[in-house]
């Protein structure tokens, strides 16, 4: 869903590029120590069993120079697995991360933050010597690694309730066309979704939009949900140059799981999604000019998408609580001539027509994460913005661990908007697979056509969540709620006193 116009203005700052380190400062004597021409600060930004995510940050201390290349050992037994913001190689130990085509070009006191991920086992050390363009770096690493997550930690963090938490999110799993959980009992997922994770820190504003303590989950909960969708954002989580060091890398990752744990210690099923994505598009129906995640863009990219969900993977997997929602809205099929194209430029990714960057397709993604072992259930949605669900079945993805779901998303003013085409197209797919509506709304500032949306799928027993848990206007998008106390907007009161009715009171 897109957002109300108040939420469009970006961050008006630009990426930093990386910069190169030269030689002794000119007019040194003979014997004089050369000056280290940079300096680089090494952090993990999130570990978990067998693999690691680090962000380097690099600083030019010397001259200008037309490219760069990094160098460091990994001395732990570290193996390179994917980067970004350089191209990047390792032979035996010796790392090496060399500037991009576009990053080239360094100046003196500029720095960038590189990413990278990596596997380990018995010791993850820090690298402490640094090299670039063969000169030595002063600084060295400044690790602060992160335990395995524990979705409901024993010692309870700033924020998050206290005591046991509340039953009612259980492990998921796919059975036929059920989401069941380990009695075979099924689940349906009800609830909202809460936004702000996919703009805020790429607006340079923070990371969620209004409170999400213990109190604001907790009236959530109120309401009978029991799931809660939770938009991000692929540079925000990867910690990219872009983005405010305070909203990015392990400031977000640590936000995000904090808020995961609040959802499940409120006995609700959390649900992470990818929202906004990195990839220039300026064709049909085209959110922004932006090359940054700044907008709703057609596909994922092949460039950062699958280490996103890598990462977000790893962190996960072992709580298979957390259900993983692999894209948002695509809509290459208003990039591509054909819906055949569409959907095998959706399912293969590559070169895709009308599309000017390398598409990551949904099979990278369900790759990227059953390759980190997870088990986790896993939602893909259609195309015309998660509308058309018609090719799916046709094109679904192959998943070795059989978790997959079909996601779609519904408005008054989709496409696919009667209970007609929603029988036509949508129970066929939900005759094979989980079928979950992730977003169901209306610009109406009422609810009567989300009430027939909750019929339709109350009659077939799927699963559905509003659109969205944020205090805004909903005269200018589908506003759930006035206040974080859980004020129901006139739209929202009809979700509101529907989930009240099904779960009880």
């Amino acid at each position: 869903m897109r957002h109300p116009p108040r939420l469009t203005a970006l961050l008006g700052g630009t990426v930093l590029t990386l910069v190169s380190a030269v030689s002794a400062a000119a007019g040194a004597g003979s014997g004089t120590a050369a000056p280290p021409g940079c300096s680089v600060a090494y952090s993990t930004v999130n570990q978990w069993d067998g693999g690691f995510q680090a962000s380097v940050v690099v600083t030019n201390n010397g001259a200008p120079a037309s490219s760069w290349s990094l160098g460091f050992d990994f001395t732990g037994g570290q193996h390179l697995t994917q980067g970004w913001g350089a191209t990047w190689s390792q032979s035996g130990t010796k790392v090496t991360a060399a500037n991009e085509s576009w990053n080239g070009s360094l100046g003196t006191g500029e720095s960038v933050t590189l990413g990278l991920l990596a596997s380990w086992s018995g010791g993850n050390p820090a690298p402490t010597d640094f090299a670039l363009n063969g000169l030595a770096c002063n600084g060295g690493s400044t690790p602060t690694p992160t335990t395995t997550p524990t979705p409901t930690p024993t010692d309870t963090p700033t924020g998050t309730p206290t005591g046991p938490p509340t039953a009612g999110a259980p492990e998921l799993s796919v059975s036929g066309n059920r989401l069941t959980d380990p009695s075979d009992t099924t689940r349906r997922l009800l609830g909202v979704n809460r936004s702000g994770g996919e703009f805020m820190c790429v607006q340079g504003h923070g990371i969620f939009d209004g409170p999400v303590d213990d109190a604001a989950v907790q009236a959530i909960a109120d309401w009978r949900a029991n799931t809660v969708r939770i938009p991000l954002n692929e540079e925000c989580w990867l910690g990219l140059d872009n983005i405010l060091p305070e909203y990015r890398g392990a400031a977000y990752v640590d936000a995000v799981k904090a808020l995961v744990a609040r959802v499940l210690a409120h006995g609700m099923t959390p649900v992470v999604e990818l929202h906004w994505t990195y990839g220039q598009y300026t064709g049909p129906s085209a959110g922004c000019s932006d090359v940054h995640a700044s907008c709703q863009k057609p596909m994922p990219d092949a460039r950062y998408t699958p280490a996103f969900w890598t990462s977000v993977a790893n962190t996960f997997k072992d709580d298979r609580r957390v259900v993983f929602d692999l894209f948002n809205e695509p809509y290459p099929d208003r990039a591509t001539a054909t819906t055949e194209q569409a959907w095998a430029c959706w399912r293969d990714g590559g070169t895709c027509p009308g599309i000017g960057y390398e598409v990551a397709g949904m099979q990278d993604l369900v790759d990227a994460v059953r390759a980190t072992s997870s088990r986790n259930v896993v939602l893909v949605p259609g195309i015309a913005y998660s509308n058309d669900l018609s090719g799916w079945l046709a094109h679904a993805p192959s998943d070795p661990a059989g978790e997959l779901a079909a996601a779609w998303h519904v408005y008054n003013f989709n496409s696919c908007a009667s209970e007609t085409c929603w029988t036509s197209t949508l129970a066929p797919v939900a005759a094979r697979v989980p079928l979950v509506a992730g977003e169901i709304g209306e610009n109406t500032c009422g609810h009567a056509f989300v009430d027939r949306v909750m019929k339709w799928s109350d009659d077939r027993g799927l699963s559905y969540l509003g659109w969205t848990w944020n205090a805004w206007d909903c005269s200018s998008g589908p506003a759930l709620i006035s206040g974080y106390d859980g004020t129901p907007t006139a739209f929202g009161i009809g979700l509101r006193d529907h989930l009240r009715a099904l779960n009880g009171r």
